[in-house]
């Protein structure tokens, strides 16, 4: 295998990843541009759908069942720590609310390891078949269905916002609180909404990647960094950036691991991190913002 095929090959990798990171990254975008708080938790539910699909897998469920119970149970999962845990705090320090929610990821990895215990839980492929060659490279059949299932699942947020009134009136939070109180939207609602969606999404990533990595208790704390990395890369106030910054970032430790050492694909995204907190503190894409006096 020449370099170009092993660099192509690097790439189609880290598309898989990348599309993984992105979900988890918009569940963190569209948490933050309601509430304004960045939920440490994130992972937790992609780590809920990852151990929910295998195990129900485990059982003989077909996987289409499967993967649309572990994105339900994902978002009931979400909506009860924003009902626990961030709708008591909301009139706290938004430090007070982050502190909560990386409690409430501690307490979900704890009762993960209860419930499903330290093991790996295996999940099979979605398709099983040949790998498709690709200039020489070959590309799984579960790298499609991850960058399909995230094409369709963003196409239907994207609906979602624009076509419903919960979709509709986080647009108007997001663009102007206020005024958005002053039409009489509910910022509390709009927060256990963003909570369930962002669940879903999230919940919908662990089913993904469950048959490429397995499924383990504690696998949503990486999961959750690699998704504020991607959010902060393309900026926390865009979700689409934050998906470009995750596709950006799984390309990168891909690479990084397949041409240097596989030891520096988790310290890369580290790196990254502090090189945009202290550069572009708002994110590659995102725009500058300002008040008029």
């Amino acid at each position: 295998m020449d370099y170009g095929t092993v660099v192509l090959q690097l790439v189609f990798s880290g598309l898989t990843v990348g599309a993984i990171y992105a979900l988890v990254a918009v569940g963190f975008v569209l948490i933050y541009n309601v509430t304004g708080v960045l939920n440490f938790a994130q992972g937790e539910f992609a780590a809920v759908g990852a151990l929910t699909a295998a195990w129900l897998s485990m059982r003989g469920l077909p996987l289409w069942a499967c993967v649309v119970l572990a994105v339900l149970v994902a978002a009931v999962v979400a909506a009860g720590v924003e009902r626990a845990v961030v709708h008591p705090a909301r009139h706290s320090r938004p430090m007070t609310v982050i502190m909560l929610t990386i409690g409430a990821g501690i307490a979900l990895r704890g009762a993960a390891l209860l419930v499903f215990g330290p093991d790996p839980l295996a999940m099979p492929m979605f398709t099983e078949g040949e790998p498709i060659a690709v200039g020489g490279a070959t590309i799984l059949w579960q790298t499609v269905w991850a960058l399909v299932l995230c094409v369709l699942f963003f196409a239907a947020l994207l609906l979602f916002f624009e076509k419903t009134y919960i979709g509709k009136a986080v647009q108007a939070n997001v663009m102007n609180r206020f005024a958005a109180r002053l039409y009489g939207i509910r910022p509390t609602a709009l927060s256990f909404w963003v909570f369930v969606v962002s669940g879903a999404v999230s919940g919908l990533a662990g089913a993904v990647v469950a048959p490429i990595t397995g499924a383990t208790y504690d696998m949503g704390l990486m999961l959750g960094m690699k998704g504020f990395v991607a959010a902060v890369i393309g900026g926390l106030n865009n979700a689409a950036a934050a998906v470009v910054g995750a596709v950006l970032l799984g390309v990168v430790e891909a690479l990084a691991a397949g041409l240097l050492s596989s030891g520096y694909a988790d310290a890369i995204s580290f790196v990254l991190l502090i090189a945009m907190l202290l550069l572009r503190p708002m994110g590659l894409w995102s725009r500058a913002e300002g008040k008029r006096v």
